[in-house]
């Protein structure tokens, strides 16, 4: 008979880490269950791509190994979420944006102190530093839970908590059965699926799929990145962390035993605060000799302010510990053996818990003195025993080799120097965050900041198995890059790109690496996840929720409408001129730059669109008046009710009419005109 060893990452007991690994044989057949698509690893891209899969109508089937779904922000403890600055109004997908409004609404029921937290419009609980939002895991369990529940509801979604993968079975390079097994009862049931996303936190699928894949740090020679190593060090992987969940309640002592490697890890110089203070402002000298403020420890990742609050829902502040002091340094758990992995996620839970004894016990207090047993573990607040999270939180994972690997000269600001990262026509999503590598002291090319980039669909698709999508931390990038991809919305939006992808695979019966070469294919993804309110560019005037989104990002997606490279502005409410839509209807229709001089008086002929504007006065749909075309007037209503009545622009087969009802006169403003170019996309 068939055995299969697994651990039990949730159960993990640090003292005892081999009682984790548990060893379950196949007796019988496993029950079958079909779907159309399997999704393993119900992580924050697990979640978002179950979201767009049932929303295209896709049977789904989502496997999750811990008993929460929500992945970093939830099992993983990191529920101050690591965003960017835009991430309230354009810089996410509408549905991260309606989990992070649901979140505050919780927050809001709950009454605010002096109605503070209950009216305030980007109410922040905790009142932390480091983060826009932060909350308590447990809350965004339930708002995910409620999210897919109508999926659940009308029988697309089957999810399988604590459940976790083993085994796969491939025919003609298609993933057709994922066997999983279920923690809890050892009881094995096959995934029939037409369709596999690898969601998990560790690439786990990559290896069971007998696939190349990446892992650490890429040597130069690999990747060409002017801050990779001369030498590949497979074992060169970001630092994992167990966060941990603590109240402080003064005039109380709450100390916890010292823990197994302590004395070790203190003598390291393991535990520091890196010069902040717990509860005060500080200030250090930067690498440049500048002074720099710091804000208290205490509220990095406060969780809960109880200032926020009537005292009777909150009475003690509440913060999450995810700190340099609790990163689990040089001790991979991608691809040891199962005991040695067990062993080094028992050392990271005592490295954690290490640090909240040297909190309690060691570190200077503000008013001097040693120590604060004021700080009590919140088990409760992340459902386990020893108070640590269900799983640690990942930063990186097993990597895809994509069509094309995204390179740190991709989205760096030294290497991009417009208001954009490298452009992506193939584009499935958005995302801003500098190259966070939490590793060596060190790290080469660690803490650059980068230029907003999109997701390539090129990083998603590999060629060895037909029917599997990343859709995690697992995508194509390298060990540098992959410091900017990993966060939450970032996440999100890989999800969401990789649920529709799947979708219009299995609705054209092809495979990835067709379905991303055929232009209408790729075009047909981008317009669902722009339909679904996912950006696809840059734009910060331009919500998911405003009229026109989807048009304005779908023409300059295309080149319709070209972005400006110096700002991050559509300005849907200027006007359209001449000269921008000449640029828009040429290349609409495909009319050939035109040398000739048909403009003359007013348009320089060694401007670069002077051709564009030639070819728009010889097709018919510009106006020449004595050799004037004046390119830089607003375009009116007025123009292109005139164009409906030519007979050489009605030959073109895409050209529509311009349904508009304002007076022939008005000018036409960019959202608008955007609108009515996209319809004849």
């Amino acid at each position: 008979m068939k055995t299969f060893q697994v651990i039990d990452v949730e159960n993990l007991d640090a003292d005892h880490p081999e009682s984790s690994i548990l060893q379950f044989e196949i007796k019988g057949r496993p029950t079958r269950i079909k779907c159309d698509l399997a999704i393993v690893g119900g992580g924050t891209g697990g979640v978002a791509a179950a979201i767009t899969a049932c929303t295209s109508g896709l049977n789904v089937c989502l496997i999750e190994e811990t008993s929460w779904l929500g992945g970093q922000m939830t099992a993983q403890g990191v529920s101050a979420l690591d965003e960017n600055y835009l991430v309230e109004t354009t810089g996410a997908t509408r549905t991260y944006q309606q989990l992070r409004e649901d979140i505050r609404n919780h927050y809001r029921a709950l009454g605010g102190k002096d109605g503070g937290a209950r009216f305030e419009p980007f109410i922040d609980p905790g009142n932390c530093w480091v983060s826009r939002l932060a909350f308590e895991p447990k809350v965004a369990v339930k708002i995910i839970s409620r999210m897919l529940q109508p999926f659940i509801d009308d029988g697309r979604l089957k999810i399988f908590l604590r459940s976790a993968a083993v085994e796969l079975k491939l025919k003609d390079q298609r993933i057709r059965i994922v066997r999983c097994v279920e923690l809890d009862t050892g009881r094995f049931f096959d995934l029939d699926c037409r369709f596999c996303i690898d969601a998990s936190e560790l690439g786990d699928l990559l290896p069971l799929a007998g696939m190349t894949y990446r892992s650490g740090a890429e040597s130069r020679d690999e990747t060409g990145e002017a801050h990779a190593p001369e030498l590949a060090n497979t074992h060169n992987v970001q630092d994992f962390t167990y966060p941990f969940v603590v109240e402080f309640r003064d005039g109380e002592n709450h100390k916890i035993p010292k823990p197994p490697h302590y004395d070790d890890f203190n003598k390291e110089g393991k535990f520091s605060f890196l010069g902040y203070r717990m509860f005060e402002n500080s200030s250090k000298l930067s690498r440049n000799g500048e002074s720099v403020e710091l804000l208290p420890f205490w509220e990095y990742r406060r969780l809960i302010a109880r200032s926020n609050f009537d005292p009777r829902v909150f009475p003690f502040d509440i913060a999450m510990i995810n700190w340099e002091s609790n990163d689990l340094r040089l001790e991979n758990i991608i691809e040891p053996d199962l005991q040695l992995k067990a062993k080094r996620l028992a050392l990271g839970k005592h490295l954690s818990l290490g640090f909240l004894y040297w909190l309690q016990n060691e570190v200077e207090r503000d008013e001097g003195d040693r120590g604060y047993p004021e700080l009590k573990l919140r088990p409760d607040i992340l459902g386990t025993a020893d108070g640590l999270s269900k799983y640690p939180y990942i930063r990186e994972s097993r990597r895809i080799v994509p069509l094309k690997t995204i390179v740190e000269s991709d989205l760096t600001c030294a290497d991009n120097p417009g208001a954009r990262a490298r452009w992506c026509s193939d584009s499935l999503g958005i995302g801003l965050y500098p190259i966070d590598i939490h590793g060596h002291e060190d790290v080469p090319g660690a803490g650059q900041a980068s230029k907003p980039f999109q997701i390539p669909a090129s990083c998603l698709v590999q060629a060895e198995v037909r029917n599997l999508l990343p859709a995690a931390k697992n995508i194509g990038v390298t060990h540098i890059t992959n410091g900017a991809y990993r966060l939450h919305p970032i996440e999100w939006a890989i999800g969401e790109a990789a649920g529709f992808f799947a979708a219009e695979v299995l609705r054209r019966k092809t495979d990835i690496v067709r379905c991303y070469r055929n232009k209408n294919s790729l075009l047909r993804i981008q317009r669902a996840l722009l339909g679904f309110g996912a950006p696809l560019l840059w734009f910060d005037d331009l919500k998911p929720q405003d009229e026109g989104f989807a048009a304005a990002q779908l023409v300059s997606l295309v080149g319709l409408m070209p972005v400006d490279q110096h700002h991050l502005h559509f300005r849907p409410d200027d006007f359209v001129t001449r000269r921008e839509f000449a640029i828009a209807m040429t290349k609409l229709l495909h009319l050939q730059s035109i040398s000739e001089n048909l403009a003359d008086e007013d348009v320089d002929q060694s401007d670069p669109v002077s051709g564009h504007i030639n070819a728009a006065i010889l097709s018919g749909l510009l106006k020449a008046t004595t050799k004037k075309v004046m390119p830089d007037a607003a375009l009116t209503v007025q123009d292109l009710l005139e164009l409906q009545s030519n007979q050489n622009v009605r030959r073109f087969k895409k050209f529509k009419k311009f349904d508009n009802s304002a007076a022939p006169e008005k000018n036409i403003q960019r959202r608008q005109f955007a609108i009515w170019l996209a319809s004849m996309i």
